[in-house]
């Protein structure tokens, strides 16, 4: 009994608390509503002399976002063009829409696979909600350089330098998308990431680079193996259907392009010396 006499008393309190804070916000609203009708009564009084003070123009690539008193003012942004404040209550505050490009700071990441990389980004993102930019962020753009250098190590941190090397696109699509999941409840849409330099240690490149030519070596020599086999098989061919008149004009063709160095000797014996030759040892 002591525990829901405990929590009635909770349930009340709060309930009273809460009444309590609707009574200000209800307060604070007139009050808020009465200073601006005066303040727009006055404006509409003096209109000549205060004309030029409650007109603003901002441009095409801007938005304005108006705080009265201390809270936002209802509504979409204003702008582009010219629009009306008052001035001793209005609190302007002026968005850049335009994409911003920014260099992330060169990071020295260790991979996977415990090596070291140095590696540097450019990051590209724009305000889609300025609302949200300036009130859910003190400092939007360091907080978003601040959070791309750290997405940089994150995400190159799971792979191994072959994945790296290999899927640079696919890493820069990752770190686009963790940077939207986290900059899009400021009002910020990241648009690109691009991996721009990867330097590995001097050590790493001699193995990579022996490892490279060494692969192109065996590569090479497969090939000119391959190529041999062809040419034999070609040859082998070619041989098996002469007939044997044909042979021997081939024959002779072979030794006159031989005898036609003056460093070298050829005799020449009939082949059908040397098939009698043959007969007779088997």
């Amino acid at each position: 009994m002591n525990r829901v006499g405990v929590v009635c008393e909770d349930e009340a309190e709060a309930a009273e608390q809460n009444k309590d804070g609707r009574r200000s916000d209800g307060v604070m609203d007139l009050l808020r509503a009465a200073l601006t009708l005066l303040s727009a009564a006055f404006i509409i009084l003096t209109f000549p002399l205060t004309a030029w003070m409650c007109a603003k123009v901002v441009l095409e690539y801007e938005r304005a976002v108006i705080f009265r008193l201390g809270c936002i003012v209802k509504g979409r942004p204003k702008g582009p063009g010219l629009f009306w404040f008052i001035p001793w209550l209005d609190n302007i505050q002026i968005v850049d829409l335009r994409t911003v490009s920014f260099n992330v700071q060169q990071q020295e990441v260790l991979t996977a696979d415990g090596v070291s990389l140095q590696v540097d980004a450019v990051m590209f993102y724009r305000v889609v909600d300025p609302s949200l930019w300036v009130t859910r962020v003190q400092d939007g753009d360091e907080a978003t350089h601040t959070l791309a250098q750290t997405t940089l190590r994150a995400a190159l941190g799971v792979h191994t330098l072959t994945d790296v090397l290999a899927q640079r696109r696919h890493i820069s699509e990752r770190m686009r998308e963790a940077l939207y999941t986290t900059t899009r409840v400021w009002g910020v849409q990241v648009q690109r990431v691009e991996l721009k330099d990867m330097r590995l240690p001097v050590s790493l490149q001699r193995c990579l680079s022996a490892e490279a030519e060494a692969v192109r070596t065996s590569r090479a020599k497969l090939i000119a193996a391959e190529g041999e086999v062809k040419a034999s098989r070609a040859l082998s061919d070619a041989a098996s259907g002469l007939c044997p008149v044909a042979f021997h004009l081939r024959y002779l063709q072979s030794l006159s392009s031989v005898s036609s160095s003056s460093s070298i000797i050829v005799f020449t014996l009939p082949t059908e010396l040397l098939q009698a030759f043959f007969s007779h040892q088997s």
